[in-house]
């Protein structure tokens, strides 16, 4: 990205699930945002020519041996900082204040915030007013030259700022939905005290990837693109055609865990676009690497592998001269494999794109919206034109529906699992439910139930239905679709796929469950 003209905030990433909400938060407010590794240098801040900035916060404490720390030099440079939870707690120990435990008072969730000094920071905020904590160390005394600014139940300092710098800290996450008004906060801090005026949008992204992209891949390079049909592979395929039209070769590989019609849905839309696609059944493949896997990280890996393995096939086939794999991989695939920028974060689960790759693999990646959210795909897609049968598709995972079922992932699981999502999917559209929700689909749970049929007893399988409602995918709540649906749902699928004797509703929100089941 080039910064020359671009106002930018550097995030500094301490491992927080929520680091990458940061970064998207600033981007609503028209302000560019990169999340950079804890450990870079004062040196290497002012080549990228930031106008402030943010540290995140983290899983570690500030008083274990082995916690990140930032270079101090960056205080030196005369810029802006904001700390966030472990990000506070780092400037008030660098600085010279104390760090303690909280102790069994250790704050998470809502929490009301009482703000005691008018300051920039707070600028049109309630002097009362709720935030989400999610710390278990607080800062115990304020470093030489800060003061108090804000406290909470069990935090004596919930928020400081140093007297005369720009330097603040808040022991709360401005970044999530929970904090009444904490895009207000964080807008105050990139406007009124780093001094942006907001020149960075979806246009300008798009424009600036374009650039880079013919910039790295010149007129000759080859690529290969791996699309499934979703969003982010499908508007991923369209923005590379823009860029390299016939170098760009696309393939879909129809990997026997996808869902009713989508082989053949995939091919018509994509030929739509005079996209150069390759169609390549696997399906044999997949499932024979897949036969009596149970454990889902095992799944994912195997998928990850049998991917790239399809790839390198392919490359081969023609002649060995493509040298760049572009994948449509989101943030949230990323921050719950791996923190993506260097962050000490905790992993979740692995995903097919990011974690189950294999270390040697012969292409080199090429991943443009690995620093995105969905919405913001969706946006990038309405800026090329895409129609909004495209745009507005729920995201689908990369391993399919091996995913959505529990246990061992058989052709006679898949079919009963493929008829039942049918359902849900068609009869939440013809609700005009499908947009609303982030994503809704069904989960083949490995236990058999007693039920009646025909006045006989029957001993078959169960269907979960998981709907919710989110904005970016980390986190979600379950969407309280209207009972004569959930009710219709059922009664289809137990009617019409054989097999199935009982149907539930996952009423579980992300946090503390995840989306998908596996």
């Amino acid at each position: 990205m080039n910064h020359n003209n671009l106002e930018a905030i550097l995030i500094l990433d301490f491992g927080s699930q929520y680091t990458q909400l940061i970064a998207r938060r600033i981007r609503e407010l028209n302000v560019y945002s990169e999340i950079v590794p804890y450990n870079i240098t004062a040196e290497e801040i002012l080549q990228k020519n930031p106008k402030g900035i943010i540290f995140s916060g983290g899983p570690a404490s500030v008083n274990i041996g082995k916690s990140p720390v930032c270079d101090k030099n960056i205080f030196k440079l005369n810029l802006p900082v904001l700390g966030i939870c472990y990000g506070m707690q780092l400037i008030g120990k660098l600085l010279g204040g104390k760090v303690e435990s909280i102790g069994h008072k250790r704050e998470y969730g809502r929490t009301q915030l009482i703000i005691i000094k008018k300051d920039i920071i707070f600028n049109n905020v309630p002097k009362n007013t709720i935030v989400w904590m999610s710390h278990s160390d607080h800062v115990l005394k304020l470093p030489p030259d800060f003061e108090r600014i804000a406290y909470s139940q069990n935090s004596s300092i919930a928020s400081m700022k140093h007297k005369s710098k720009k330097l603040y800290g808040i022991q709360f996450h401005p970044e999530v939905v929970h904090t009444e008004f904490g895009k207000q906060i964080l807008k105050n801090f990139i406007y009124d005290i780093c001094g942006c005026s907001g020149n960075w949008s979806i246009k300008s992204f798009v424009a600036d990837t374009i650039q880079k992209l013919k910039e790295q891949l010149g007129n000759k390079e080859k690529v290969i693109c791996a699309v499934s049909g979703g969003v982010d592979s499908t508007v991923l395929a369209v923005l590379l055609e823009k860029v390299i039209h016939q170098n760009l070769i696309c393939i879909f590989v129809n990997n026997g865990l996808l869902r009713k019609n989508e082989p053949e849905n995939v091919v018509k839309i994509l030929k739509k676009y005079h996209i150069n696609l390759r169609y390549i059944n696997a399906e044999k493949q997949f499932l024979t690497k897949l036969r009596k896997v149970t454990d889902p990280e095992k799944k994912r890996k195997i998928i990850g592998r049998e991917f790239i393995s399809v790839f390198n096939h392919e490359t081969e086939k023609l002649g060995n001269s493509i040298k760049y794999l572009a994948q449509g991989t989101l943030y949230p695939d990323v921050i719950e494999s791996r923190s993506a920028f260097g962050g000490p974060s905790a992993t979740i689960k692995t995903h097919h794109n990011v974690g189950g790759l294999p270390k040697r693999m012969k292409m080199k990646l090429i991943e443009p919206f690995r620093e995105l959210f969905k919405d913001e795909v969706r946006m990038i897609g309405k800026e090329l034109g895409l129609p909004d049968e495209i745009i507005w598709r729920q995201p689908f995972p990369g391993p399919g529906l091996a995913v959505r079922i529990i246990g061992e992932v058989t052709p006679e699981r898949l079919h009963t699992l493929r008829e039942s999502d049918y359902i849900i999917t068609e009869e939440i559209k013809k609700a005009n439910l499908y947009k609303t929700i982030w994503q809704s689909f069904g989960v083949l749970i490995p236990v058999k139930t007693v039920g009646v049929m025909g006045d006989e007893r029957t001993y078959e399988n169960v269907i979960a239905i998981r709907a919710v409602i989110s904005s970016d995918g980390m986190t979600a709540d379950w969407a309280k679709l209207p009972p004569e649906l959930l009710g219709k749902i059922s009664n289809r699928i137990i009617n019409e796929v054989k097999g199935i004797n009982r149907v539930v509703y996952d009423i579980s929100s992300k946090p503390p469950s995840t989306i998908e089941w596996e």
